[in-house]
């Protein structure tokens, strides 16, 4: 009698507004070892068994074992051992699932025995994206692996990892879901051709990690830059005006200073300690090497990709057709045949009821807010690029007076913007958590503005690494005077009323009354920030102007300060939101996409045009702000954080200005 390793059956569903289909969060916590009777030639393929199931075990902390704080979360999750029992006939059997995989649609149908491959490359947004768009989504890498784990069609999964440019909230969240996928029993092989320290840090998560013998090694440290355009404005002639409030809030230090000031040099070594010690931590635990011989091998910058294998960093050296080869071997496929695969997009339209995954019938909304706030959408604007006031408000509206919605999550990744937009919706989403609870989810960031919104929710859950806090508000002017006249342009203005010219006469300074006006203008923007994010946190002023002061935080900090309720990903937050709704944790439901990607001609036209003319979003968020925002801003400035030798070849020149630019967005 062998014994299989399975996980418990997820809880929860995605699902869009209208069809009730979409993306699965699992819900899943520990493997269980069951008995079963199999025949199989490899113990790495679980793709031919479908053995009865027994008794199951669920906890609705899937993915997030990180401890709350305060007892009341501390109560919301279950305990170890104290995980309700799922009677079997909850869940199909594996006969049932067979049935509904033969009849499924041909673009549903996967070969037996197949190998899911996804490259992870590049940005990685938070929002779903529907077939006509391009790009990675991490709900659908996250459903996919979840997915990958209970479809018997599936034997494992071929992960290549290309250089990344999300934050390190998603880069975690992913990782949660690689470990999660290896208690399936199941094979996970990385390949890593670029192995930066984002990279590493998921590709040592997997069961086994390949690179080529050509593979670059940047495992050399992290950086963080700040960039600072004060000198370049002063030599054509334009002196910015900026009124920034909060010692810590540093967005209006790259329009008019020329360095660093100490209290911007002591938020982002805290900042990049934090992401450092994190990233040590977890390849310690991956790799069961020691802490300090993992940070002793960064230092001797190493560039050789054999000094990783010998030092046990990954499994071994071997091209991309080696790896396939050595997994078709694995799996008892003939050398002239070729390793059935599954990628990323197809198996993305594989439905969750075709396995099983079905959702209950009490419902909880998920509203997707991504992007920089603006209050009413630009003419340059493309759907999914920023987070419109208007268009959010009209669906946190339609959540509150839907009563099918048990609770809500808004899922927030925002560094801010619009400080009347961001007050907008932190109204509307109040209004929503008083009449059923509200949770808010941080991805990669969720600063300023982005806090904003989520200081609005019942409860506030955040990754280790999310950027939030950044609670201060910046606003600035441009006196074009010495330029005018170095190129002979001359500019006069009429006006009535002694502030007419406040923000329109740019071609002289502020006078001593307009600028004492424009101080207490952000001054006053600031204290109703402040304010209200102590109200909603139940903190008093002068503590949370001990916090706030325009300061960024790592969540695992923001945690500590009372800023934020819970660490752990979306399905913490969702765990939270049962609770808070009086649903049992063992209990499906299905959770609603309200923020389904869209699918109408004019968007899809945009999206293609995108593509094919290929317009840096950079340059249209600069146009955005040109065009369409004023006034005091809330939001985060542009932090890069990098590595060593990862862009040595691109221009500094260039690099500056996008530093700048990416403040803006």
């Amino acid at each position: 009698m062998a014994k299989l390793l399975i996980l418990q059956a997820p809880q929860v569903v995605f699902s869009s507004s209208r069809s009730l289909v979409s993306v699965t969060t699992a819900l899943y916590r520990r493997p269980l070892l069951l008995n079963s009777s199999f025949t199989s030639s490899d113990s790495h393929s679980s793709s031919h068994i479908v053995p009865r199931l027994r008794s199951r075990r669920f906890s609705a902390r899937a993915f997030d074992d990180s401890p709350a704080s305060s007892a009341e979360l501390e109560k919301d999750q279950p305990r170890d051992g104290a995980s309700p029992v799922v009677r079997d006939e909850e869940y199909p059997t594996g006969e049932m699932v067979q049935v509904r995989m033969l009849f499924a649609y041909p673009w549903q149908r996967v070969r037996k025995g197949s190998v899911l491959t996804m490259t992870l490359r590049g940005q990685i947004s938070d929002q779903l994206k529907s077939r006509f768009t391009s790009g990675l989504s991490l709900p659908q890498i996250s459903e996919n692996l979840v997915k990958a784990a209970y479809d018997p069609r599936i034997a494992g999964v071929y992960l290549h990892i290309e250089p990344l440019s999300c934050g390190w909230g998603k880069v975690e969240e992913i990782r949660r879901h690689i470990l999660d996928f290896k208690k399936s029993g199941k094979f996970i092989v990385g390949y890593i051709n670029i192995c930066g320290l984002k990279e590493y840090y998921l590709g040592c998560s997997c069961s086994e990690l390949y690179a080529p013998p050509s593979a670059y090694s940047f495992l050399y440290g992290l950086t963080v830059q700040a960039s600072f355009l004060g000198g370049v404005f002063e030599k054509v002639g334009i002196e910015p005006q900026v009124q920034r409030i909060g010692k810590y809030k540093s967005a209006g230090d790259q329009l008019a200073r020329k360095s660093i000031s100490e209290e911007n040099y002591e938020m982002l070594s805290v900042l990049l300690d934090n992401i450092y010690a994190n990233w040590l931590d977890g390849v310690s635990d991956s790799t069961g090497k020691k802490r300090e011989d993992v940070e002793s091998f960064i230092n001797q910058g190493v560039y050789e990709i054999e000094k990783l294998k010998e030092e046990g960093l990954i499994k071994d050296i071997r091209y991309d057709d080696e790896v396939i080869s050595m997994l078709k071997e694995r799996l008892g496929v003939e050398k002239d045949k070729k390793l059935p695969t599954v990628d990323y997009k197809k198996y993305s339209g594989v439905k969750k009821s075709t396995l099983g995954l079905s959702g209950g019938r009490d419902q909880i909304a998920i509203i997707r807010a991504g992007g920089s706030i603006s209050r009413v959408k630009g003419p340059l604007s493309t759907p999914g690029s920023s987070i419109i006031a208007e268009q959010l408000i009209e669906k946190i509206r339609s959540v509150r007076e839907n009563k099918k919605y048990k609770a809500a999550v808004i899922r927030i990744d925002s560094p801010g913007g619009d400080a009347l937009a961001s007050d907008l919706m932190w109204r509307e989403i109040k209004l929503l958590a008083e009449t059923k609870p509200v949770i808010a989810s941080m991805s990669d960031v969720a600063a300023s503005g982005g806090y904003y919104m989520a200081m609005a929710a019942n409860t506030i859950v955040a990754e280790n690494l999310t950027l939030t806090g950044s609670i201060g508000v910046v606003t600035a002017r441009f006196t074009l005077a010495k330029l005018y006249e170095k190129i002979g342009f001359n500019k006069e203005t009429i006006s009535r009323g002694k502030y007419a010219e406040l923000l329109g006469a740019e071609e002289r300074p502020f006078k001593p009354e307009e600028a004492e006006l424009f101080g207490k203008s952000a001054q006053h923007a600031y204290q109703l920030f402040r304010n209200k994010a102590a109200l909603s946190r139940s903190m008093p002023v002068d503590k949370m102007e001990e916090v706030a002061q325009g300061r960024v935080w790592t969540g695992k900090d923001a945690h500590s300060r009372g800023l934020v309720d819970a660490l752990g990903g979306l399905s913490r937050a969702i765990a939270i939101a049962k609770q808070k709704a009086n649903i049992p944790l063992d209990k499906k439901v299905t959770l609603v996409e309200i923020s389904r990607p869209s699918t109408s001609l004019p968007d899809i036209l945009s999206g293609i045009g995108s593509s094919v003319i290929g317009v840096d979003r950079t340059l249209k968020g600069l146009l955005d702000e040109l065009t369409v925002s004023k006034g005091v801003q809330a939001r985060m400035d542009g932090i890069m954080f990098q590595q060593l030798g990862r862009d040595s070849l691109a221009s500094p020149i260039i690099d500056l200005l996008k530093d700048y630019l990416s403040s803006l967005r």
